[in-house]
């Protein structure tokens, strides 16, 4: 537990940090009271506040992101929920995301607020309602794209007996909100861990600046479990299925030399690649933009606990914070490229989008009909 103190200390304590006259620099955290002072870790209060300007060009790179996340999440959401050929197992996995990716960036007005009044501006209750957030929706996604790692692992290397049941992805997004809970709500109430403001004091994140020891032993456990845990069974699963690709492909080629062919490729379209292939491509992706873009907020705060914390310099820590709320907003794009099927419905339901993804069906009969045609004449 954090002990709260008397408001008159943090006034004494951190008077030589605010600016005192006309003539000084504006320092970051300067007109601060009471609870709103006390959540400012002592190491922000420093640096001198940024220019109005640095301000206004994140607050737009914000209503940017929000722009794109709302609607492309909202636009998976509502095609996986509403389209009865979309609602599989796997899918639900891929809904689960992007529910979490759209949590993410709903809690960005508060971060343009803040930047429009240039500072901490929504207090105490805005930041904790902007961690809490922000915690549910990186450790959930994390774990969700474990989740969807096993998924084309499990599909791929078992295709006739690996598809995940309903109950079964079920089970593992309830999984996915229970395994978050704790580390969400253990700094909220400040048994472990606390909310606080970070960077320009505009967005708000667990506390990895104080030097405590149970502040840093909070920081190597969601290190190990909300980052380090994920990512390991993403790494795990896929190099999984590129073994399975690979193995698959070098079979193929050593029945191609026993029956003295090139290839048994060779009356296929070259350029065409399986569905699972193709989901399993763009499940990759996502994973990779997880793990880009939760690795620089990761070392950050292993620097800030266990490190040189003078590196960690206002500006510098909003790259990392920018970064985690990029992905948010490219995930469904990547569906929207890789996902044959989603493409298909957005074709239909919106035409005016020019996607030009054809029908699996169609191309599955053109394909049956070719294969028998030999099969009829020599019969």
């Amino acid at each position: 537990m954090y002990n709260q103190t008397e408001n008159s200390y943090y006034d004494v304590h951190f008077a030589p940090f605010k600016s005192g006259g006309p003539g000084d620099v504006e320092m970051l955290g300067a007109g601060l009271t009471g609870d709103d002072l006390a959540m400012v870790p002592e190491h922000w209060l420093s640096y001198p506040a940024p220019p109005a300007s640095a301000h206004t060009a994140l607050a737009l790179l914000y209503i940017f992101f929000t722009a794109a996340a709302l609607v492309g999440n909202g636009l998976v959401i509502f095609i996986f929920s509403t389209t009865k050929s979309l609602r599989t197992s796997s899918n639900l996995l891929i809904l689960q995301l992007a529910i979490l990716d759209f949590i993410m960036m709903a809690k960005a007005p508060l971060f343009i607020y803040n930047s429009a009044n240039r500072g901490f501006a929504t207090g105490t209750l805005g930041c904790q309602v902007f961690a809490l957030m922000g915690a549910y929706s990186g450790i959930g996604a994390g774990m969700t794209n474990a989740c969807i790692a096993y998924d084309r692992h499990s599909t791929i290397t078992r295709p006739l007996d690996g598809r995940l049941s309903r109950g079964k992805v079920l089970l593992m997004i309830a999984f996915i909100w229970i395994y978050s809970t704790p580390w969400a709500l253990l700094p909220l109430f400040k048994i472990w861990g606390r909310y606080v403001p970070e960077g320009y004091l505009t967005s708000c994140s667990f506390d990895y600046l104080t030097n405590t020891f149970d502040t840093k032993l909070f920081v190597a456990c969601i290190f190990a479990c909300s980052y380090v845990f994920p990512m390991s069974l993403i790494i795990y699963f896929y190099s999984g299925i590129v073994k399975q690709v690979f193995a698959h492909e070098a079979a193929l080629r050593e029945q191609a030399k026993k029956m003295n062919v090139e290839s048994l490729r060779a009356n296929q379209n070259a350029s065409a690649e399986s569905a699972e292939i193709r989901i399993a491509k763009a499940a990759l992706t996502v994973c990779f933009l997880f793990v880009a873009s939760w690795t620089p907020y990761g070392v950050m705060a292993l620097i800030g606990a266990f490190g040189n914390q003078q590196l960690l310099t206002p500006g510098v820590t909003m790259i990392p914070a920018v970064a985690c709320k990029a992905v948010a907003c490219i995930d469904p794009w990547v569906y929207a490229i890789s996902h044959p099927k989603y493409r298909q419905e957005l074709q239909k339901r919106m035409p005016w989008l020019q996607i030009q993804e054809p029908d699996d069906t169609a191309s599955t009969a053109t394909s049956n009909t070719v294969s028998n045609a030999p099969a009829a004449a020599t019969a």
